[in-house]
């Protein structure tokens, strides 16, 4: 009997763990996205800071704030006059020694990722990883090029294999192209089977067979 109840108060409990752990987790990373966010109020004049306005803090309105600043931003650039102004930008930050190396390393990466017409994460990948007869998901992040193409024989691919369940790290391979099969599914789909560690498995698609 009491065996019968000690099963029962642990399943209870592990019942109530998976559904308070991801609302806590999701709270609290909303939580630091905000407040992390709401350090741009400090941007603000201190006449119109919304504290002083209204005489208490108001929590999210930083977040707005930088999410208008970004697409009043892109709209800037947008237009020719804007385009000149982040040329001009750009090679005024060239000139700085140190920050030359960091502000264009990392415009590369978030041009790779973030361009609209960029063929980085656009396709899952099942790649054999970290040996022959292991297989895990990769991502394709293009072709590689310069001075590699002339010591790669044949067609290459360079992906882009994430760890679990962090996928902001992984490891990049350059592999031959017959040695890597395209899935069927979405980008969004894999990172979600490669977090959850292989239980949330993304849908079946059916494949399309096409006659000859």
């Amino acid at each position: 009997m009491h065996s019968v109840r000690g099963q029962l108060i642990k399943r209870y409990f592990i019942t109530g763990l998976l559904i308070w752990v991801p609302l806590v987790i999701t709270g609290w990373v909303l939580s630091l996205i905000v407040s992390t966010l709401d350090q741009s109020l400090r941007l603000l004049p201190e006449s119109i800071h919304p504290q002083n306005l209204v005489g208490f803090a108001i929590p999210g309105v930083g977040a707005l704030l930088t999410l208008a600043m970004i697409l009043l931003t892109g709209l800037l650039a947008a237009n020719f006059i804007g385009q000149k102004l982040v040329g001009w930008w750009d090679k005024l930050l060239s000139r700085i020694p140190v920050v030359n190396s960091v502000y264009k390393s990392v415009k590369q990466v978030s041009d790779t990722l973030f361009a609209p017409n960029g063929n980085a994460f656009r396709k899952a990948l099942l790649v054999q990883y970290p040996r022959q007869g292991s297989w895990t998901i990769a991502f394709l992040t293009g072709q590689p090029g310069g001075d590699l193409i002339n010591h790669l024989d044949g067609d290459f691919v360079s992906v882009y294999v994430p760890t679990t369940p962090n996928p902001t790290s992984g490891f990049f391979l350059m592999m031959p192209a017959k040695d890597v099969v395209e899935l069927e599914m979405t980008v969004d789909e894999a990172l979600k089977y490669i977090i959850s560690m292989g239980v949330v498995a993304p849908p079946p698609h059916p494949r399309v067979i096409t006659n000859t």
